[in-house]
């Protein structure tokens, strides 16, 4: 790469931030809030740019060019595009852009109709550009109090992650900077609203929140700037004209009938666009006269009652000089909340996509109905607008029928979306998300197909849209809504799925009792067998993630009912059973029966179920691994790897098992010293998005193998930003964080930072909830990094201690090889006598463990002064990729030290020279 610094534009730069966060294409384009197209055009203008070869290397680049790559402009993302243009309102406008330098919550205040939202966007456009990181627009209109957090993170493209609520990813996002976050149509949610700012108030210092409303939000802080008529004799008559003559090029009237008019109308922006769009075929004079009657009874009074008595006087007008045909369309629209295409209005309002698009058009003129043009033609009425369309539907009679065909659409939509999830689907889902939520909230209570169906078809968009909570919740609702107790069955299943991926086990596991009891009530004893199996396994395969335990007799007993219920000869309920059975059976915690394991794997084989073959496997990987064998364990998390593509992972019930492949996968290839394949599984897993983004889970998969290749800097900041997102979860337990915390420590031991190596292994306790860091299964580890240590440093008074410590037997303790190695290479610099005694069970470890062997031919090169052992040591490093330890390695060797300590000194560390000793027992080759 150049010397010289690199020119990209403010896009470049983001992308390129999101790649150093090894976010993939689609994530870039969603955050973005471009196409995949666009984004890969970038990635290739930037390799190009910087010279580099692929994703990889400019992921890397990009964490150590923060300084040279310019930070982008403010932008405010999700802005609605204006058609007309923007009058009056400077002294408003300037108003909103003081209140914004001092105040992080600024409420823009006033009735319907006052022109709130475009005074918003105006001021709102002009104030961004002092926010580093941006801001974004969202309209909270057809949102309900249930899915504000879904209407923001959705605006924000953003996505919940297992053991991460949305609201915390949110808070993560805008914590980043000062940014802007504009929340419009405040006043149906202010419970809600008002809650949720709160909260990013308290979590992200740096946000400034604009909102809008017709009623303060209530929170401590909070500057209200007051959005009152437009002033009449000027800026009110200036709208009636402008948009006049919008309807009408030939508009004249005389000023002082529009003066009167205006001051009839209040100066209520939206009053008076609705009277100009009458301009063109009755005149100003014309409209004075047929306005007359609804704006006699006003007479007298001018305050904010009687200014909205007007709004509605004026709508009402409109809606009467509306013909037959526009009167029921018009009507019938009020069914939705948010935006519509002209399919919907067909599906929902009746009569023909050529009739619907004609009057919509009509009523579009008459500023009934807002046509919004891009990206595709929707259309939508004014919160105040739909009042009055609601109150014309009731008197009608026509509301139940209407919104039974609003239910019925948002079912079929619903559908037709989750038909799409293999390919672009999801920006649709986004326009018409709200609908569907606001649907399947007005369905009635009870059994009924199309919420049924609502209900399954939107957890599963809302799980593939990646929020996962919500997705639980249409299942939990499914089921209620079940036609059916076997349809109950399915939608508890995949509640259960769900529960799962959030790392609620206890849930999870109730809900499959539930799901078993609706099939035995059905009649269904397959279903039941299964639906009681999979509870089982839960039990057995993951009992750390319940909160109470899982009594081992109760499973059994559950398991002897699943077996009692369900056909043995069916494939799925064999492969069920034996999964199950695999994992109750063995000797302890996480210690399944090998045999019965097998069996397992055989059964599942059988059915050519992806999800249901990875799940036995991982039984038969951790029998490997809690007997010793390390490779086999690798290699079965290999195969389940490659499993991974065959699974869906927009379906919750692939979801689980994807998690804990990758999980699984990284952990087996460190622990078989395979660290080429735990680097590669751990980048897989964080170009995941489920677990890509997740702030503290991936981090701390990738940590152990970046810091056994030598790569400490990125360790160690993948370490600071796992700690901290940690910390602002909660510090929930998370005992699966110790090899990270421990591994974190040995590296800080490496670069001779004492106090930090001190600090971090004190942090061990608070994410594993075990307060003593000798806690036997984190025994191995502790005396690999103390031993480790010991050698880099040469600290040898300890060395018989480290020794026995490292030789003390855990079982299924995966770090055993590595703490042998260390402590074994310490015993060898020191000369204790029991040293070469040891070697052959190091010679065992080797064959289980790549980075053992390494080590092994280094402390033999160090034992017998032999270089021919030394080579061959520099040799394994260098194809696992180990860098330091190639370099300490390089060190020992009479010929290569200058090699050896110019890669030290790449790599952040000093070391001059081997100990006297070593030095003096290294021979040259011959």
């Amino acid at each position: 790469m150049s010397s010289r610094p690199v020119e990209v534009s403010a896009r470049e730069a983001e992308v390129l931030a999101l790649l150093g966060l090894w976010r993939s294409n689609a994530q870039i384009a969603t955050r973005l809030h471009i196409t995949v197209r666009t984004v890969e055009g970038h990635v290739s203008s930037l390799l190009r740019k910087y010279g580099v070869a692929d994703r990889r290397a400019l992921a890397d680049l990009a964490q150590t060019i923060a300084d040279e790559v310019p930070p982008p402009l403010g932008r405010l993302a999700g802005l609605p595009q204006a058609h007309t243009s923007f009058v009056g309102r400077a002294e408003e406008r300037d108003a909103v852009l003081a209140a914004l330098t001092d105040h992080p919550l600024v409420t823009l205040l006033g009735p319907g109709g006052v022109g709130k939202t475009r005074l918003v966007t105006v001021a709102g456009e002009a104030a961004v550009p002092a926010f580093a990181l941006g801001g974004t627009f969202v309209d909270l209109a057809p949102a309900g109090a249930e899915f504000v957090v879904q209407a923001v993170a959705a605006a924000l493209g953003v996505t919940e992650r297992s053991q991460q609520p949305l609201e915390d990813t949110i808070a993560e996002r805008l914590g980043r900077g000062r940014s802007l976050l504009i929340l419009d149509n405040c006043e149906h949610l202010l419970d809600a609203v008002a809650g949720f700012v709160e909260r990013i108030r308290s979590a992200c210092p740096d946000v400034t929140i604009l909102a809008t409303s017709r009623e303060r939000l209530g929170l401590p802080g909070e500057r209200v700037v007051n959005v009152g008529p437009l002033p009449l004799a000027s800026d009110a008559e200036r709208l009636f004209e402008d948009r006049a003559l919008a309807a009408d090029p030939g508009y004249a009237a005389d000023p002082a009938v529009v003066a009167d008019l205006c001051a009839r109308l209040d100066g209520l922006p939206l009053a008076i666009e609705l009277a100009a769009a009458r301009s063109a075929s009755l005149g100003a004079t014309g409209l004075l006269t047929a306005l007359g009657d609804y704006l006699r009874l006003l007479a007298g009074g001018r305050g904010p009652a009687v200014r909205h008595r007007s709004l509605r006087a004026v709508i009402g007008w409109s809606h009467d000089l509306l013909n037959e045909e526009e009167r029921i369309l018009f009507r019938r629209l009020a069914a939705f909340t948010g935006s519509f295409d002209l399919a919907a209005v067909t599906a929902v309002c009746g009569t023909t996509p050529a009739v619907n698009a004609d009057v919509l058009g009509r009523l579009v003129d008459k500023s009934l109905v807002i046509h919004q043009r891009s990206p595709a033609s929707r259309w939508r009425l004014l919160a105040t607008i739909r009042a009055c369309a609601t109150e014309q539907l009731d008197v009608s009679g026509e509301r139940p029928e209407t919104l039974r065909r609003h239910l019925d659409w948002a079912a079929t939509t619903a559908a037709a979306l989750e038909d799409r999830l293999a390919g672009r689907w999801r920006d649709d889902f986004d326009a018409v998300a709200a609908e569907l939520r606001t649907a399947l909230v007005a369905a009635p209570p009870g059994p009924n197909p199309a919420s049924y169906r609502l209900a399954c078809s939107l957890g599963r968009l809302a799980y593939a849209r990646r929020f996962l909570m919500e997705s639980l919740g249409h299942y939990r609702l499914a089921a209620e809504h079940a036609p059916t107790l076997s349809d109950a069955a399915r939608a508890r299943r995949s509640a259960a799925d769900c529960a799962q991926v959030v790392h609620d086990t206890g849930q999870a596991f109730e809900l499959r009792l539930a799901a078993a009891a609706d099939a035995r009530a059905a009649g269904d004893g397959d279903a039941q067998a299964v639906a009681l199996a999979r509870a089982v396994e839960l039990a057995g395969r993951f009992p750390a993630t319940f909160r109470t335990e899982i009594p081992g007799e109760r499973l059994g007993h559950l398991l002897e009912e699943a077996a009692a219920a369900g056909d043995p000869a069916d494939p799925v309920i064999a492969a069920r059973l034996a999964c199950a059975a695999a994992w109750t059976a063995g000797s302890g915690k996480l210690a399944p029966d090998p045999e019965l394991s097998e069996r397992a794997v055989q059964a599942a084989r059988a059915t050519a179920d992806p999800v249901l073959i990875s799940g036995a496997l991982d039984a038969v990987r951790t029998a490997a691994a809690t007997s010793g064998r390390l490779r086999d364990a690798h290699r079965f998390s290999l195969e389940r790897l490659a499993l991974l593509p065959f699974m869906d992972a927009d379906d919750p019930y692939s979801a689980p098992e994807i998690e804990d492949t990758y999980g699984g996968a990284c952990a087996d290839a460190v622990a078989a010293g395979a660290l080429p394949e735990a680097m590669s599984t751990a980048r897989l897993l964080l170009a995941d998005d489920l677990l890509g983004d997740h702030p503290y889970l991936s981090a701390s998969k990738v940590i152990p193998a970046l810091v056994l290749t030598g790569e400490f800097d990125e360790a160690l900041r993948y370490a600071a930003t796992m700690w901290d997102s940690w910390q602002r979860a909660g510090c929930p337990p998370a005992f699966w964080m110790s090899a990270a915390v421990h591994f974190t420590a040995l590296a800080y031991g490496l670069l001779g930072d004492r106090e930090r190596f001190t600090t971090w292994r004190g942090r061990v306790g608070a994410v594993s909830g075990i307060p003593n860091p000798y806690n036997p299964q984190l025994a191995p580890l502790v005396a690999f990094v103390d031993a480790r240590i010991a050698v880099h440093t040469g600290d040898l008074t300890d060395a018989p201690a480290r020794l026995e410590r490292a030789f003390q037997h855990v079982s299924g303790g995966r770090y055993e090889p590595y703490a042998h190695a260390a402590a074994v290479e310490l015993a060898v610099m020191s000369g204790l006598p029991e040293a070469e005694e040891r070697l052959s069970a190091l010679k065992a470890d080797a064959g289980e463990n790549d980075w053992v062997a390494a080590c092994l031919a280094r402390i033999q090169g160090r034992l017998h002064g032999d270089c021919v052992a030394l080579e061959a040591a520099i040799e394994g490093w260098r194809q696992l990729g180990a860098r330091f330890e190639r370099a300490c390695t390089l060190l020992l060797h009479p010929a290569r030290r200058l090699e050896g300590q110019a890669e030290l000194a790449a790599l952040g560390l000093r070391r001059t020279s081997p100990s006297t000793r070593d030095a003096r027992r290294v021979r040259p080759a011959t």
